[in-house]
């Protein structure tokens, strides 16, 4: 085959879908021709000429020459069948998700491409090395994951098969690179790496609301606020849809054998099973009606503010934080005010067990997320509600406050916690390098941070603290550390540290 560089390459396009037209579409932006290929009559054609009309609308917001746009709507060649292929050196298909399907499209390839020619495989899911066993030319099939829309996503994933040569992989991450997409070397696993590492965020949203702790409005505030993402969990699985989350999370869940750190919730099938879908079906976790809107994440108060309170245990962040809203610190608990803390993992009730503080009174803060926005108070049973209530009135002086009930973790710690521990179980099972871990996911998911990024920035002897303190009340090994995270956190190493 021609070298990846080189100005003859050849590229095989099998689908004419978002994903096969997108992958032409970059493809012939970057010099490369491509022979596009659809067994649905006219579909070939009408992909080449969607695409020539997308590359005109950069010319008209000037991101693109006239020139540049026709060149490269002319180096895509529809092709009226499989064996107008012949002259590829790579082809990649991006068909239905169906091994059968796909084993059954390379083996007619293999009848009609060179032996050196490189076949690799879109799939967002399905193993590479299933979709090559029943081939003749295993060492040349690998996967080239890439994410939707592929001219807007700079990741692609170049995953390895068991037989795929060094060769092959190396001659598959210059094709990402040339491609103009940030190319990351993957192991063979459900999910591969971002489908894999997306779970934590959904799944740890979805149980915050199972248990009655918050609504989808506070889970996604707190995310977006307190840790910086985009999107929360719930607008995410709106955007994506829940046909699309759902059976994927379900998937990588079953395939790792009933892990419980991968685990759903009820509720998620349930939207799937009753049309929530999400944006797409005009109802999910938030209406998409006309005229409607998100629920407040924001709690308020008519009470007078809190004059007075007293913090109990060392949380001089919290002290400051109430004294910038306004109100004394008390040296020591006179039995009336308020009593302020920040546990780490632990709900109220835990704490106020442990520590012998008044339930009745306590008022638990989340200082481990970024404050300067928003905080995150949660209460125990049988709170007073005229202290909650006047703690809430203070804080929101100066913040947004979203109050919530009695969670070990808060919103912020768990979900965060679980991110960072599922990025860390990557990095124990190699399924790709620390760094690439982290890359993968900002770009493929848009996270602030990478896990092992996020995992640095909180501690890695916090997360794993805030995770095994949750495990221990809730008796839930779905919440039990990466061995990755364990002995970092025990050594005093960075996440990234091998």
């Amino acid at each position: 085959m021609r070298e990846i560089d080189s100005p003859d390459l050849v590229l095989g396009v099998v689908g004419a879908g978002a994903m096969g037209s997108g992958i032409a579409q970059v493809a012939a932006t970057a010099d490369i021709t491509v022979i596009l290929f659809d067994a649905r009559d006219g579909a070939a054609i009408a992909a080449r000429d969607g695409i020539a009309k997308r590359l005109t609308r950069l010319v008209e917001k000037g991101r693109m020459s006239d020139a540049d746009a026709t060149a490269a709507a002319d180096r895509i060649k529809p092709a009226a069948a499989l064996s107008d292929l012949s002259t590829c050196d790579v082809v990649v298909e991006a068909i239905v998700e169906d091994l059968d399907a796909k084993t059954d499209l390379f083996r007619g390839l293999e009848d009609v491409v060179a032996a050196d020619a490189i076949l690799a495989s879109n799939t967002s899911s399905l193993p590479i090395g299933a979709i090559a066993a029943r081939l003749t030319h295993r060492q040349r099939v690998a996967g080239l994951h890439f994410f939707n829309p592929v001219p807007l996503m700079k990741l692609v994933e170049v995953i390895r098969g068991p037989d795929t040569t060094d060769m092959v992989m190396d001659r598959l991450l210059a094709l990402g690179t040339r491609l103009g997409r940030q190319p990351v070397a993957v192991k063979d696993t459900p999910g591969f790496l971002v489908n894999f590492g997306g779970r934590a965020l959904n799944t740890e949203g979805l149980a915050v609301v199972h248990e009655t702790v918050a609504t989808p409005a506070q889970v996604d505030a707190v995310m977006r606020d307190g840790f910086g993402f985009r999107m929360g969990p719930f607008e995410l699985m709106d955007l994506t849809g829940m046909d699309v989350n759902f059976p994927v999370t379900r998937f990588v869940h079953e395939s790792s054998f009933g892990d419980p750190r991968l685990r759903s919730t009820p509720q998620h099938r349930y939207m799937l099973e009753t049309g929530q879908l999400g944006r797409k079906a005009g109802r999910g976790f938030f209406s998409y009606a006309e005229g409607a809107e998100v629920p407040s994440p924001d709690a308020v108060s008519d009470a007078s503010p809190a004059d007075a309170v007293f913090v109990h245990g060392e949380a001089p962040a919290l002290v400051a934080l109430v004294e910038e809203c306004g109100a004394r610190v008390l040296s020591a608990d006179d039995g009336k005010v308020p009593v302020l803390a920040a546990p780490v993992g632990e709900d109220c009730a835990a704490y106020a067990a442990r520590t012998g503080v008044d339930a009745r009174r306590l008022v638990a803060c989340d200082m481990v997320p970024d404050t300067s926005r928003r905080v995150t108070i949660m209460t125990a049973p049988a709170v007073d509600e005229a202290a909650r209530e006047a703690v809430i009135a203070r804080l929101a002086t100066r913040r947004k406050v979203t109050a919530i009930n009695d969670s070990p973790g808060f919103i912020g710690q768990r979900v965060a916690a679980m991110v960072a521990n599922l990025g860390c179980e990557m990095a124990q099972m190699a399924l790709a390098a620390p760094q690439d871990i982290d890359l993968a996911m900002r770009l493929g998911l848009n996270y602030p941070k990478g896990p092992l990024e996020l995992t640095d920035a909180l501690g890695p002897n916090v997360v794993h603290r805030i995770l095994t303190t949750i495990q221990a009340l809730t008796g839930d090994d779905r919440y039990r550390p990466s061995q990755w995270l364990r002995r970092r956190a025990q050594l005093g190493l960075a996440a990234h540290a091998v």
